[in-house]
């Protein structure tokens, strides 16, 4: 019997307004980082017209201008004056510095094995990471096509291809798939901010769009849409206000399309404005990185690795291996194998992926770019946890 259903996942652009507090909190992270990779810094940002919220707390060695940092990013996003203006808004701070002894004393990639194991989890958590075989990258088909399309229209916005474009858009594709497989593009939908003085008209918004958005992203895809793919662009009509003009944001309400767009579980908390030492950001990316290794190895068609984490322990006090199925091998076994190859105490983490030397190693930062071009699959690098190098040892 075939198991033929729908399923959609959307993804949104640089400038709407949740993404853009994702992207702030990211970049004050950086900052501290930078300056100093042993700081604990946790930050939030909230948004409205003309208005910034920040609230940090840190303990750290550094000193950052967390306002200028905010006011930055603003300006990159290239919102009209009149719906953001980085130089005049208001920025509202409320910061609590901690004590020295607040901030890690530790460098993860000097300790042995002992001293990894007294590193502990200030946090409780249960992350989830998840791969599959639908894509190159083992993401959701979904999600993966919902991203390429924000990607494309950042881009023909930034090198003015459509300069009437909004920096705050929203993306989703609806795809039907048979027996867990993507067979066929059911709707693509664009939902577009216009700014700029000239008058564009529907039909060339829809035009423009199809030839320069649509056809370019799914021209090298696996599947393409057919005539009976429905196309949705702005379908309640032109939005000639948009970002913080039209809707407030707040850092960490995207993260459905922050993981993997509904189609495999998540924890629900923010990735963003936290530093590698908060094991709910990442664990869900060690968890990623197991579940992406077991697809990878051939041992599943898709894969789902749970990691439960409590105050105090430096290790999960759970681990559970998924894969719904499509095992090549028992699922226990697939379990085994990934906790005999993984290392998911905190500490080894931190270590393996060298999360608290990454900002210094890439130009501007390097957290502050995953909330716009992905925490998972295709990234603006190959992100450490996206690596397929645990393959020999699994299989």
């Amino acid at each position: 019997m075939s198991q033929r259903y729908l399923f959609t996942s959307e993804s949104v652009t640089d400038g709407h307004p949740d993404r853009l507090c994702d992207t702030i909190s990211d970049a004050i992270v950086d900052r501290f980082l930078i300056q100093d990779p042993q700081s604990h810094i946790v930050t939030e940002c909230a948004l409205s017209k003309n208005l910034i919220f920040i609230a940090a707390r840190f303990a750290s060695q550094a000193t950052v201008d967390i306002p200028e940092v905010a006011r930055l990013i603003v300006a990159e996003t290239g919102y009209r004056s009149e719906d953001f203006n980085a130089a005049e808004c208001t920025v509202v701070t409320s910061l609590m510095a901690q004590a020295d002894t607040s901030r890690y004393q530790w460098d993860e990639r000097e300790l042995d094995d002992r001293q990894l194991d007294r590193i502990v989890v200030r946090n409780q958590t249960t992350q989830f990471g998840f791969a599959c075989n639908q894509t190159p990258d083992f993401m959701p088909y979904p999600m993966a096509m919902a991203h390429q399309l924000a990607r494309r229209l950042r881009q023909v916005r930034q090198n003015r291809t459509l300069a009437w474009l909004s920096p705050d858009c929203t993306t989703q594709v609806g795809v039907e798939f048979d027996q867990c497989k993507p067979v066929r593009i059911h709707s693509v939908t664009l939902i577009v901010g216009y700014q700029g003085d000239g008058h564009v008209d529907a039909a060339s918004v829809r035009q423009a769009l199809i030839r320069e958005v649509i056809e370019p992203v799914f021209a090298t895809s696996t599947l393409q849409p057919d005539d009976a793919t429905e196309i949705h662009i702005n379908p309640r009509g032109s939005f000639t206000r948009n970002g913080p003009a039209a809707h407030s944001g707040m850092t960490g309400r995207k993260t459905t399309s922050d993981s993997y767009g509904g189609y495999a579980r998540h924890s629900g908390s923010a990735l963003s404005g936290k530093d590698p030492g908060r094991i709910d950001r990442v664990a869900a990316y060690a968890a990623r990185h197991a579940a992406r290794n077991v697809v990878a190895a051939g041992l599943a068609e898709q894969c789902e690795v749970q990691l439960s984490y409590t105050i105090d322990q430096a290790r999960p006090v759970s681990v559970r291996v998924l894969t719904y199925g499509t095992g090549t091998v028992a699922d226990a076994l697939i379990q085994a194998r990934v906790e005999d190859a993984f290392d998911f105490r905190l500490g080894a983490i931190i270590r393996d992926f060298n999360l608290r030397h990454l900002p210094t190693l890439h130009r501007g930062g390097f957290y502050r770019h995953l909330p716009v071009q992905g925490h998972h699959g295709a990234s603006f690098t190959e992100l450490p946890w996206e690596q397929s190098n645990r393959i020999d040892r699994l299989r």
